[in-house]
């Protein structure tokens, strides 16, 4: 298995502490979702090459004017991934299925590209990435529903592995003509968050970390470099929430470091591994200002 035991104790004892101190303060959980929004979907179209900004991604998502000319194609990528990650929010009970994932797929690519919204690449439609060649699109509905049945009906691996490996499995076969990435990784999170777990981000700094995930399961069948993609991004949120649920101040981890007489580069270091209750937002690196660090 991809994910070792301390890495499980860790995520364990956060859930069962995230578990606890959310009792009556949905509100606030609401809102840090809410607050963070803007930076999933920057995130995620990042990751896809897009141009905007966090600060144009946030803008576009309120509505209000950005400073340059933005291709509309570019508003509707942030308008409509941002509404798929608020429609997930209040689905997690209804069934994991293709029904589910052609519906995400048709609300992420409306007034972008509706000849290919909501439906599985057809006859003649083949892609491919970098130098992956995807299956042939014949063998696309049958490869995705077989990889549903594998992922609903495996109770034996870590639920972190089960993700990991149905989202490598997923990007494989590639079943759209476009919006693949986007599209699984909003499926990441509607898996975490039918287990009880808060959404997480993978980020586009991170990105050839990510895409090196895939060449390595594809030459051998490891899922070692994204199941520890997965398991960072879900200890960082999870500490994140558990340090606002706890209340109390919350400050830099410069600050914190100046505070403690403590090298920011080995804070930093830390807050990577998530060997510390640090997070990021806006991608400035924060903690609790009474955290204990070793």
């Amino acid at each position: 298995m991809a994910i070792t035991n301390p890495i499980k104790n860790r995520i364990k004892t956060l859930k069962a502490e995230y578990d606890r101190l959310r009792r009556g303060k949905e509100s606030l959980l609401r809102i840090i979702d809410e607050a963070e929004l803007s930076e999933s979907v920057f995130n995620s179209n990042a990751i896809e090459n897009s141009t905007l900004t966090l600060k144009e991604t946030e803008r576009i998502l309120l509505d209000i004017e950005v400073s340059r000319n933005v291709s509309v194609r570019e508003v509707f990528e942030a308008k409509n991934l941002a509404r798929v990650m608020e429609y997930i929010k209040d689905k997690t009970e209804k069934e994991f299925s293709k029904e589910m994932i052609l519906l995400l797929h048709k609300m992420l690519i409306g007034n972008i590209n509706d000849n290919i919204a909501g439906r599985f690449r057809k006859k003649g439609e083949y892609v491919r990435v970098s130098t992956h060649v995807a299956p042939a699109p014949e063998h696309v509905e049958g490869m995705i529903e077989e990889i549903l049945v594998d992922y609903g009906s495996n109770h034996d691996d870590y639920f972190s592995d089960q993700i990991a490996k149905f989202h490598l499995d997923f990007e494989t076969i590639h079943p759209f003509c476009d919006g693949n990435g986007r599209i699984g990784r909003v499926l990441i999170n509607y898996q975490l968050m039918r287990l009880g777990f808060p959404n997480i981000i993978i980020r586009d700094k991170e990105k050839r970390t990510y895409y090196q995930s895939f060449n390595e399961y594809r030459d051998s069948k490891t899922m070692k470099v994204m199941g520890k993609i997965i398991t960072l991004a879900l200890t960082e949120s999870l500490h994140k929430r558990n340090t606002y649920l706890r209340g109390g101040t919350i400050i830099t981890l410069a600050d914190f470091a100046k505070q403690g007489k403590k090298s920011i580069n080995s804070l930093i270091n830390f807050a990577r591994r998530q060997t510390i209750p640090a997070f990021r937002e806006r991608s400035v690196w924060k903690i609790g200002a009474k955290s204990t660090v070793k």
